[in-house]
């Protein structure tokens, strides 16, 4: 058998935070860049998991929080479409996941992470949009996003620090 270890808190590992079934959850409270908070922190509302929406409903609901400077929360709402959705297009919502979560990497000032994953959805959108022969799926600017998040992977690695996230989201659709 293993030790109980103890955390910062005075909370031990097997005390761990775990939902109804059991799995392990971290229900400590979160900042709007979804960095965990100490319990008891006043923290930023957390997305739904698990929630199934229409593709149309996702890309509202990401843009919404992405305005917000939320991207954190996008890509949660990003996974849960990948999650839910059909099997052809799990890649795309998986790449539109990374982009949010590499849009959070370089709002929290980590430059190679951030870089990284901008243009792993980036490569991961590209890939999709090839194969399907499709580069507005939902209505979603495919080119226009890939492009800004290769541009915002550059810029972060230039230097500069965290980037402000909701100056630097992304459109998502181009705008009517």
């Amino acid at each position: 058998m293993g030790s109980m270890e103890s955390t910062s808190t005075g909370r031990t590992a097997a005390a761990r935070d775990r939902d109804t079934e059991g799995r392990a959850r971290n229900t400590r409270p979160r900042d709007g860049l979804g960095r965990p908070l100490p319990y008891g922190a006043e923290g930023v509302a957390r997305q739904p998991e698990g929630v199934v929406r229409r593709p149309e409903e996702s890309v509202a609901e990401a843009q919404r929080l992405l305005d917000r400077g939320k991207p954190f929360h996008a890509h949660e709402v990003f996974e849960d479409a990948w999650k839910s959705g059909p099997e052809r297009e799990r890649e795309l919502w998986r790449g539109l996941a990374q982009l949010a979560v590499g849009l959070t990497h370089a709002a929290r000032g980590n430059a190679t992470g951030g870089a990284r994953l901008l243009r792993r959805g980036a490569g991961a959108a590209q890939e999709w949009a090839a194969e399907a022969a499709e580069d507005r799926p939902h209505g979603i600017d495919l080119p226009g996003v890939i492009a800004w998040a290769r541009e915002l992977a550059a810029e972060v690695e230039r230097g500069g620090g965290p980037v402000d996230a909701q100056a630097r989201a992304p459109r998502l659709r181009e705008a009517s």
